[in-house]
């Protein structure tokens, strides 16, 4: 093959400068073109992004979502290099507000009342629980079947009187003041041990855990009385969002597809979880896996799509937090989500993949 030097051509032993410049126009042409091949073809690094679970590892749904969207790949193929963390002593909402994680979990609850006060700068952008996870137990055996029936009875909560308890004896005409109500934590054996005869719980794993203990239970959910209540939702920094809204949206659309194969793969999700979760029982993230899926799924998400939420529901959870002073104070209950991300990531109800 003949060759011509870039720079200079050598004819008896003189430099020809002036007779190479349109050699030396149509190498470098060539250079340029193949290097914008070569980037082109050349995958671009992904974008980092930190997601803390708000709890340690187990089954609940945004959790899992996450889980499934690493472990098929989901992330990867969204252009993201997704680390996943868990927090152990409720850090999480810290460390987003410092700026080392960019996406957590949070009850829609919680998200309006730090909204309220000190007036945190966050905002849910998927919701998972068209449900609320606070539930009300009791045994079986105690012969109670409805919330008329807690009247005389000791009712324990674990922090503070729920807002979803007193929405029920509201709307039942439950006579609170022949009820005792006692602060006791977060061990269910209160209430085996019959140190309590009602008891606030979560949802999802409470009811197992008792019955794992050899007793069965009486379950009342707060929905089922007409009480508006909402889940779990991610959350990340408003300014965040609206400054990378781009990232936050292949973060939404990985993780949703990770639902969707949570939601058609249980035994499959189950494997993944236990990866994450290995010393947990099996059984007991199965039933939690269950419980959530089916409080993940209403009417929103039927019109609209896995992770929807609108702004109904935001509006009856915030005034029945108003009515039972729940919240610090009033605000604009409107900055406390968006649906923006799911309106990008949606088309029609289904999910734009990739």
């Amino acid at each position: 093959m003949q060759t011509t030097p870039l720079l200079t051509n050598i004819q008896d032993g003189k430099v020809n400068k002036l007779r190479n410049i349109p050699m030396l126009s149509m190498a470098l042409t060539a250079l340029l073109i193949m290097a914008a091949f070569a980037c082109s073809s050349t995958p671009q690094s992904s974008d980092k992004m930190v997601f803390m679970a708000g709890f340690k590892p187990q089954a609940n749904l945004p959790f899992v979502a996450a889980y499934v969207a690493q472990e098929q790949g989901y992330f990867k193929e969204q252009g993201l290099e997704v680390e996943i963390l868990h927090a152990s002593s409720g850090e999480h909402l810290q460390l987003l507000m410092s700026g080392d994680v960019d996406v957590t979990t949070a009850d829609a609850t919680s998200v309006l009342k730090r909204r309220s006060d000190p007036g945190l700068p966050i905002t849910a952008f998927a919701l998972f629980g068209q449900r609320g996870q606070q539930g009300f137990v009791a045994l079986e055996s105690s012969g109670m079947r409805s919330p008329v029936d807690w009247e005389g009875h000791t009712f324990g909560y674990k922090f503070s009187q729920p807002p979803d308890y007193l929405a029920i004896l509201d709307s039942q005409g439950v006579d609170r003041s022949t009820i005792k109500e006692v602060r006791v934590g977060f061990d269910p054996r209160v209430l085996t041990e019959g140190r309590v005869d009602i008891l606030a719980i979560f949802k999802s794993n409470e009811p197992d855990t008792i019955r794992r203990l050899g007793f069965e239970v009486v379950v009342w959910d707060p929905e089922d009385f007409g009480v508006p209540s909402l889940g779990l939702t991610y959350i990340t920094r408003e300014e965040d969002l609206r400054n990378e809204v781009e990232k936050y949206e292949r973060f939404l659309k990985a993780t949703l597809k990770g639902l969707q194969f949570a939601m058609d793969n249980r035994e499959e999700t189950l494997d993944i979880v236990l990866k994450y979760a290995p010393g947990e029982v099996r059984e007991h993230q199965a039933f939690m896996l269950e419980t959530e899926i089916r409080d993940a799924t209403g009417p929103v998400t039927r019109e609209l799509g896995m992770g929807w939420m609108n702004d109904d529901q935001w509006r009856a959870l915030y005034e029945q937090l108003i009515e039972f002073e729940a919240l610090p104070g009033p605000f604009e209950y409107e900055t406390a989500y968006t649906d923006d991300i799911l309106r990008a990531v949606y088309e029609d109800g289904s999910l734009r993949w990739p």
